[in-house]
């Protein structure tokens, strides 16, 4: 037993290390000193190996419905819920291509499937979902037949959720709602360039996922949409952020953990920010006052970023080309076949 602790010890060890830029090759190493040590089971594991890199088939075109409402959040920055309730259930709908946000529901989920919404609670009170947006999601999942107790909302951390308004719900009943904190598999695999242990929750329970994000800026990424929000499910985000997050963010959204059970991005743009990200940035904050919806995750993040550059060049900021951090990553993403990066293939339904 001290052996296999040792050998599962330093295996965490060397990935948790390693730089980004070695992700692939320390995911090998972990594997070969597990091998070598002749260890199974959890307390020895090897990493597990990520599927072959092979490009799937790209979509020939991509609709994205995007809204907004004037007043949807009144003077004092409160949200109006029955605009919300309008405009949501309008950009849900064209997205799922239905005529009812319940009726987009049930197309793309089954009653049997544990749904993960994850959320991007990271500027809360700025730029992130807002609660009242994720339940009405939550609320229309349950319309569709998907029992509360099989809905989850989470993201990296109790405090997190917290502090953007929502609460945590752990109990047994009701939809769950609760950061990962430190509940990882313990058991690494690898994704391409990239290795990492995966929420617990993903690997052990959720079938079926919504990607909630917001709209801003990231100063590293370029822009933080959706894409990047699958950097919340692993245990060192940290590791993958070297010339951009590129090739590591469509990598990891493909990995079929995420890829497989992805069926719907919504954006909740109610506040976005132009600059600053991915932290709140109040200078760089405007009331967008919007949503953005496709069961195209590629798409979504180049409509984002276009409107992204839009604001900046309203208030004077340089591209985000000219700042060397455009998100090249969108592309690679559409490369691998996630989606469509291509502004010209990309039908935006406005709502």
């Amino acid at each position: 037993m001290k052996d296999c602790d040792r050998d599962r010890r330093r295996l965490l060890r060397l990935l948790v290390a390693a730089p980004a830029a070695a992700a692939a090759a320390v995911g090998a190493a972990a594997v070969g000193a597990a091998r070598a040590a002749g260890k199974s089971g959890a307390a020895g594991a090897a990493a597990i190996p990520g599927p072959a890199p092979s490009p799937r088939s790209a979509p020939a075109r991509a609709v994205v419905a995007r809204g907004r409402r004037d007043g949807l959040l009144d003077e004092s920055g409160a949200i109006d819920r029955a605009r919300l309730d309008d405009l949501l259930g309008a950009v849900v709908a064209r997205a799922a291509a239905t005529a009812t946000p319940v009726a987009a529901m049930k197309r793309l989920f089954r009653p049997s499937d544990v749904v993960g919404l994850k959320v991007n609670a990271l500027a809360g009170g700025g730029p992130a979902p807002t609660p009242a947006l994720v339940g009405r999601l939550c609320d229309w999942l349950q319309e569709a037949g998907v029992p509360a107790r099989n809905i989850v909302v989470f993201d990296r951390t109790d405090r997190e959720l917290t502090g953007a308004g929502f609460t945590i719900n752990r109990g047994p009943t009701g939809v769950r709602c609760f950061g990962t904190n430190q509940e990882y598999d313990w058991t690494p695999r690898e994704w391409g360039p990239g290795g990492s242990c995966f929420a617990k929750i993903l690997v052990d329970d959720i079938t079926a996922l919504i990607n909630v994000g917001a709209l801003k800026d990231h100063d590293l990424a370029g822009v933080s949409v959706g894409l990047k929000n699958w950097y919340g499910v692993i245990h060192n985000p940290n590791k993958h952020h070297d010339d951009g997050c590129q090739p590591f963010i469509p990598h990891l959204a493909a990995y079929p953990l995420i890829g497989d059970r992805l069926r719907l991005t919504v954006i909740d743009g109610t506040r976005a920010q132009c600059h600053g990200g991915p932290a709140r940035s109040p200078r760089w904050i405007w009331p967008w006052q919007g949503v953005i919806a496709s069961t195209d995750p590629v798409a979504v993040d180049a409509v984002g970023w276009a409107m992204i550059e839009t604001r900046r060049r309203e208030v004077g900021l340089p591209s985000l080309a000219a700042s060397k951090r455009e998100p090249r990553y969108i592309a690679t993403a559409a490369s691998l076949g996630l989606g469509v990066a291509d502004m010209k293939k990309i039908a935006i339904e406005e709502i």
